[in-house]
């Protein structure tokens, strides 16, 4: 996705104007209206030549679509959470759909799931999940770009160099 290929940080918002953040626990996910945090932040990383990605939190540790279900002998909705694991698998590998806007992405595992905010009753509010959700829109999440790579500048041209090797002669009649 080109919008994203430049990203080194950014915050993702739900629909519901609530951004995607890594608890303090450094385990869990959540949605937060408060999206100035730095829990808030995602360091973006892309597979060489292919067209997932990897989110990091500031805990240094992976967005990972698990197998816990997210309510025990239900297997639709599974938790996402923050890990590190020892190799790094599919699980953490994200495919970002663009819809429509510019600005709106859908992330997909590998295995067809989307990454969605939950909004349940309490204690199951402000979970996120992946899922085969209903409802496309609650799938989707607003990329706001908060810090790019620098691109490398070309380096400086030896302008004396270029007037020694194009030097002209204008004695010569024309």
């Amino acid at each position: 996705m080109e919008y994203l290929e430049n990203a080194k940080t950014i915050r993702l918002k739900t629909h519901n104007g609530k951004y995607l953040t890594a608890s303090n626990d450094e385990k869990s996910i959540r949605q937060k209206r408060d999206g100035s945090t730095v829990n808030a932040l995602w360091a973006v990383e892309f597979l060489d030549g292919q067209q997932y990605l990897r989110l990091k939190s500031c805990h240094g540790k992976y967005l990972t679509a698990s197998n816990v279900p997210l309510l025990p002998k239900v297997t639709g909705s599974r938790k996402v959470m923050q890990t590190l694991p020892k190799k790094l698998c599919s699980a953490t590998e994200w495919e970002a759909e663009q819809d429509g806007s510019l600005y709106q992405i859908r992330l997909k595992t590998r295995y067809g799931h989307f990454l969605r905010p939950f909004g349940g009753i309490p204690p199951w509010r402000n979970i996120v999940t992946h899922d085969v959700p209903h409802r496309k829109k609650a799938t989707l999440w607003e990329i706001e770009i908060m810090e790019t790579h620098k691109k490398a500048l070309p380096a400086p041209t030896n302008f004396a160099h270029i007037t020694k090797a194009f030097s002209c002669n204008f004695t010569e009649p024309i």
